[in-house]
C-alpha cells in the first residue's frame, strides 16, 4: 500500500445508455484523424533514412553516411535542415491550433475535423509530388495545420461523446489510432525502400493521402457532440434527441440536465483564454502545460521520428532499420490497445506510473550500452544490437500503456465546459512547441550528448513519475461535468480551488 490521492467515483452522478453502433461508427471517423498524425511521424522518419531520399534533398547527409569514415557514429544524420523537414509540421501546427480553438469553440468541433482532413489532403499532395525541399517543407507545413486542427477537435469530441464509464477506452481511441497510423507507416517505408527506381519515397509520403480522404469524408456526415451543440444552440430537444441517438436509450434526462446547467454557466465567460489564468483554474492549467510537456519529454516523438535513423547509428543496414522500426510500432499498438482495456478498471494514476518504471529503466541500459560499446566509429556486435532494439521496445511499451493515450486523455477530460476549448489548445499548443524544439534539436544533441541524450530522457521519466504521484488525482469514472470535485479534496490543489464538495470522498488508493 502506498499513499495516493485519489478520488472516488461512486458518489458522482452517473448517465444511463450504453455503447450503440452509432456511437463507435462516429468515433472511428473522428479517430482518423489520430492515424493520420501517427502516419505522419512513422513516415517522416522512414524517408529520412532512405537513401534516395537523402540524395535528392539532402546530399550533405548522404555524402557524410557513406564516404565520411571519420565522422561520429552520433554526427552523421546531423542537419538542421534535416530536422526542419520533421519538425516543420508541429511550428505549423503550433500557430494553428489557437485558430482551431476559436473554430472548435463557435462552430464546433465536426468543422474543425473537416478543415484539418482538407488540409491533410493538401499536404500528403505536396509531399509526394515534391521536386525540391521548398516543396516539401510547404507540404510539411499543411500536414501541421491538419494535425492543428485534428488534435484540437478530436480529443474533446471522443471525450464528449463517451460515458464516464467507458471515456478512458473510447478517449484512448486517439492514441490507438496514432499507433495503428506509426505501424502503418513503417510498413509502408519498409516496402516502398525496395522499389526499384528510387521512387519510393514519393509513394511513402503520399499514401497519407488515404486516411486523410477518409476523415474529411467522413467529417461530413459526424453528429456534433450535444455539449458542442449545447453551447452553440438553445434548442434543447434537437439535443435530447442526439444525445438519445448516441446513448441508445431514451432516459438522457439527467445528463442533458448537467449539460445546460454546464453550458449557461459557460456562456457568462467572456475570454476562455483570461479566465483560464484564474487561481480556482490553476489545477487545469498546471495540468494542461505539464502533461504535454512530460509526454514530449519521454523522448519518444524523437524515437518516432528518427528511430530508422537511430538503428542505422548503432549499425544496422537501411532495410534491416526499417524493419526494426516496424518492430516496434507493433509494441506501441499492442501496449495501447491493453490501455484501452484497462483504462476504465485500472486507472489513470497506475498505469502512469507504470509506464514511468517501463520508460526509465530500458533508457539508462541504452545509454549505458550505447556508452561502452558503440563509440564514434564502426557499430555495436549483433548481440548488443538486439538488446538495444528489446529495450527500446520494452521503452515504447512502457509509453505506449501509460503517457501516450493518457497525455491525451486526461487533459480532455479534466476541463470544465467555460475553458474547455481553450485548454485544449494550450494542451496542443505545449505539445506542439516542444515537440518542435525537440525534433528541432534531436540530432545535434545526438551529435554532442551522444549516448547521455538516454540518460537525459530517462531522468525527466523520473521526474514525471514522482509529478505523477503527488500531483495528479484519479478521473476514473468520473462526468465530465463533475471533475472539479477532484481539485477540491486534492490534498494540494485544494488551497488554490477552496470549498467542500460532500459528494467527494479522499480515500487511500492502493497501487
Amino acid at each position: 500500500m502506498a499513499a495516493g490521492f485519489g478520488i472516488a467515483a461512486g458518489d458522482y452522478k452517473q448517465y444511463n445508455g450504453g455503447i450503440t453502433f452509432f456511437l463507435l461508427l462516429s468515433c472511428l471517423v473522428a479517430a482518423m484523424g489520430g492515424f493520420i498524425f501517427g502516419y505522419d511521424i512513422g513516415v517522416s522518419g522512414g524517408v529520412t533514412s532512405m537513401e534516395a531520399f537523402l540524395e535528392k534533398f539532402f546530399p550533405g547527409v548522404q555524402s557524410r553516411m557513406k564516404q565520411d569514415t571519420r565522422i561520429s557514429n552520433y554526427c552523421k544524420f546531423d542537419s538542421q535542415l534535416l530536422t526542419l523537414f520533421t519538425s516543420s509540421l508541429y511550428l505549423a501546427g503550433l500557430v494553428t491550433s489557437f485558430f482551431a480553438s476559436w473554430i472548435t469553440d463557435a462552430f464546433g468541433r465536426k468543422p474543425s475535423m473537416l478543415a484539418g482532413g482538407s488540409a491533410f489532403l493538401a499536404g500528403a499532395a505536396l509531399n509526394g509530388a515534391a521536386f525540391n525541399i521548398y516543396m516539401l517543407i510547404l507540404g510539411r507545413i499543411f500536414l501541421g495545420i491538419g494535425v492543428g486542427f485534428t488534435n484540437q477537435a478530436v480529443p474533446l469530441y471522443l471525450s464528449e461523446l463517451a460515458l464516464p464509464k467507458h471515456r478512458g477506452a473510447i478517449s484512448n481511441g486517439f492514441q490507438f489510432s496514432l499507433g495503428i497510423g506509426f505501424f502503418a507507416a513503417n510498413i509502408v517505408n519498409y516496402g516502398t525502400e525496395k522499389i526499384t527506381g528510387g521512387w519510393g519515397w514519393r509513394v511513402s509520403l503520399a499514401m497519407a493521402a488515404v486516411p486523410a480522404s477518409a476523415l474529411t469524408l467522413g467529417a461530413i456526415f459526424l453528429p456534433e457532440t450535444p455539449n458542442s451543440f449545447i453551447q452553440r444552440s438553445n434548442d434543447h430537444e434537437t439535443a435530447r434527441r442526439m444525445l438519445q441517438k448516441i446513448r441508445g436509450t431514451n432516459d438522457v434526462q439527467s445528463e442533458l440536465e448537467d449539460l445546460i446547467e454546464a453550458s449557461d454557466a459557460s456562456k457568462k465567460i467572456k475570454n476562455p483564454y483570461k479566465n483560464i489564468l484564474r487561481r480556482n483554474y490553476r489545477p487545469q492549467l498546471v495540468m494542461s502545460v505539464a502533461i504535454p510537456f512530460f509526454q514530449i519529454m519521454t523522448g519518444i516523438n524523437v524515437v518516432g521520428f528518427y528511430a530508422p535513423i537511430l538503428f542505422r547509428t548503432i549499425g544496422l543496414g537501411e532495410s534491416a532499420s526499417l524493419l526494426s522500426s516496424v518492430i516496434t510500432g507493433v509494441v506501441g499498438s499492442s501496449t495501447t490497445f491493453i490501455a484501452m482495456v484497462v483504462v476504465d478498471r485500472v486507472g489513470r494514476r497506475f498505469l502512469l506510473l507504470l509506464g514511468g518504471v517501463l520508460m526509465f529503466f530500458p533508457q539508462i541500459l541504452v545509454g549505458g550500452i550505447m556508452a561502452v560499446k558503440l563509440g564514434d566509429q564502426g557499430g555495436l556486435s549483433k548481440e548488443y544490437s538486439y538488446a538495444v532494439l528489446a529495450l527500446i521496445s520494452l521503452y515504447i511499451a512502457g509509453f505506449g500503456v501509460s503517457w501516450g493515450p493518457l497525455g491525451w486523455l486526461i487533459p480532455s477530460e479534466i476541463f470544465p465546459m467555460e475553458i474547455r476549448s481553450a485548454g485544449q489548445s494550450v494542451t496542443v499548443a505545449v505539445n506542439f512547441l516542444f515537440t518542435f524544439v525537440v525534433g528541432q534539436t534531436f540530432l545535434s544533441m545526438l551529435c554532442h550528448f551522444k549516448a547521455g541524450l538516454f540518460f537525459f530522457f530517462g531522468g525527466w521519466a523520473a521526474v514525471m513519475t514522482v509529478f505523477v504521484y503527488f500531483l495528479l488525482p484519479e478521473t476514473k469514472n468520473i462526468p465530465i461535468e463533475q471533475m472539479d470535485g477532484i481539485w477540491r479534496e486534492h490534498w494540494f490543489w485544494k488551497r488554490f480551488v477552496g470549498g467542500d464538495n460532500k459528494k467527494v470522498m479522499i480515500k487511500m488508493d492502493e497501487i
